[in-house]
């Protein structure tokens, strides 16, 4: 398209492309599924759709990249993002990468609905690349046909903004269209498929590399390109670690290595604080940056149930539930190390840092549950109290975030009114019935204990308060408002997408007239697909 007929914005859109430019291609383009060999990715033009349209987008992502509203609700913007015009700069491709998927080897994988238009340089000098997910298929698509759906779309959309006012490491959104198509899904794999309307999200990153790049370099045995991958990395991703060692030496692949571990415990001990569980931990899925990736099969844990996957691709094994995913990162953390073992040639260091994510992810849990209960620090001696607490959340259905949030209501003067004690949290239970005499007795022994350990502590009331509210939030992305938002937008009213944006937020904050959006899981939702549990199918 001429350029000229652009919107400012989107003319000044600047692309560099130092991925597809450095680094070595497949010889053939098109989407013919194929095998690669020596190259890291495949060129491939997005598939034009009918009816390109806007649904929603992120402000303030678009104000990094240096787009206007202007810009954002043009037709152009809608042509662009959704894969109907591709302008002059971009490199439109598909990355190869493998992994393992619920602890199996699967080979090679790739971008298999994932179309990368090009790595675009921001305003103030930070690079972006802009990918479309459900444009299409890839030669990484199998026998799948490289398209989404409106009602996985507005999941991913919205929880990675979510996610990121939460400040939990993620990707960004830019903008959620639909592409005006049909798209044919068997959404639980129980052989009734029927047929949704297709869109298509523009995630945004600084880099979309997984676990799985390094370890199908690492499988196919083509230890240069591994090595000329990793050193692109650090260039791109991690130049502070090329400052301080010598390039190509095994002391910064070592460093690389402890940084990423680094990463992914904080990514990990976010996710505990919030209540998210991914779902879908394959090492495909893993982000180098320790950025949550990959928005599936995930949900919130509403009732407390560290044994709970919202996946019912994992209902049997449950090996990605909520409590077990600092456990899968390390296991992942470990394929990693695997991978890059032939760069460094020596398993002790490797071993050393993966003993480190341990010590690490502990280290960050705990000064995470300081923060959501309101103590100064994590004292060794509140390991006891947050064993106790584990069980206390067990005792009856509890709602996670309503708990931890109403628990800031609690002082020490309290302990004088013991009848009273259990009055804020009372809204977080599920199942009245289920507050027997001996549960409450176990639960009112645990809040004792509690605010006598705040008691001690000598903190401003004012100061506790904020400091929990800060750490435990008002408002998450519960199952059910995702599915109340997809609901209403398969039948062509996107206001609950545009509510549910604007409130997430602020999800720290109270804000009048959006407690609906904070309120506990309604009962008809027990049970209910998209709020129970999900597929891997988008």
């Amino acid at each position: 398209m001429n350029i000229s007929t652009l919107p400012d914005g989107l003319s000044r859109l600047r692309f560099d492309n130092r991925f597809t430019r450095e680094l070595p291609a497949d010889p053939e383009t098109g989407s013919n599924r194929r095998q690669i060999r020596d190259a890291c990715f495949s060129r491939i033009q997005p598939t034009p759709v009918v009816a390109p349209q806007l649904v929603a987008y992120s402000a303030e992502v678009a104000d990094s990249l240096g787009l206007s509203v202007a810009d954002c609700e043009s037709a152009a913007f809608a042509e662009i993002f959704t894969g109907n015009r591709v302008l002059a700069d971009m490199d439109p491709h598909a990355t190869c990468y493998g992994g393992h998927q619920f602890g199996n080897w699967a080979g090679q994988l790739g971008d298999g609905r994932a179309i990368n238009l090009g790595e675009v340089i921001t305003p103030d000098g930070a690079r972006q690349v802009l990918q479309l997910k459900g444009a299409g298929p890839t030669p990484y698509s199998r026998s799948a046909d490289g398209l989404a759906v409106l009602r996985s779309s507005v999941r991913e959309f919205l929880c990675s903004e979510a996610m990121h006012h939460l400040g939990v490491p993620t990707t960004r959104a830019l903008s959620l269209t639909l592409t005006g198509e049909q798209v044919m899904r068997d959404m639980l794999y129980d052989g009734h498929p029927a047929l949704e309307p297709g869109a298509v999200v523009c995630r945004v990153a600084p880099s979309f590399t997984r676990f799985g790049h390094f370890q199908m370099l690492a499988a196919r045995g083509e230890i240069e390109l591994l090595r000329k991958f990793l050193h692109f990395t650090l260039e791109v991703d991690f130049p502070h670690l090329l400052a301080q060692h010598e390039a190509g030496s095994r002391e910064v692949v070592l460093a690389w290595f402890a940084e990423v571990c680094e990463r992914t415990a904080e990514m990990v001990a976010h996710w505990m604080r919030v209540g998210f569980v991914h779902g879908v931990m394959n090492t495909d899925n893993m982000s180098v940056l320790g950025l949550t990736i990959d928005y599936g099969p995930y949900g919130w844990l509403e009732d407390y149930d560290p044994d709970w996957t919202p996946n019912t691709t994992d209902a049997a094994g449950r090996r990605y539930r909520f409590g077990h995913q600092p456990a899968v990162a390390q296991w992942n953390l470990l394929q990693l190390a695997n991978s890059i073992y032939p760069l460094v040639e020596d398993a002790a260091p490797l071993e050393e840092h993966l003993r480190g994510f341990e010590i690490r992810y502990m280290s960050r849990w705990q000064d995470m549950m300081a923060a959501k209960l309101g103590l100064k620090a994590f004292e060794r001696t509140d390991a006891v109290l947050l064993e106790t607490l584990e069980s206390v959340l067990q005792l009856a259905e509890t709602d996670m975030t309503l708990f931890f949030r109403n628990l800031a209501e609690l002082d020490p003067t309290m302990l004088q009114r013991p009848a009273e004690l259990m009055d804020p949290l009372l809204p977080a239970y599920y199942l009245p019935d289920q507050l027997t005499d001996e549960v409450r007795s176990e639960i009112h022994a645990w809040l004792a204990a509690y605010l006598q350990r705040v008691g001690d502590d000598r903190q401003a009331p004012e100061l506790r308060r904020a400091r929990m509210n800060g750490a435990n939030p008002r408002y998450v992305l519960r199952n059910y408002l995702a599915q109340l938002a997809i609901d209403k937008s398969e039948s062509g009213d996107y206001s609950v997408v545009h509510e549910l944006l604007q409130v997430l937020r602020q999800p720290y904050a109270d804000q009048p007239g959006k407690e609906a959006f904070a309120e506990k899981r309604p009962d008809w939702a027990r049970t209910r697909v998209g709020c129970s549990q999900l597929s891997c199918s988008s």
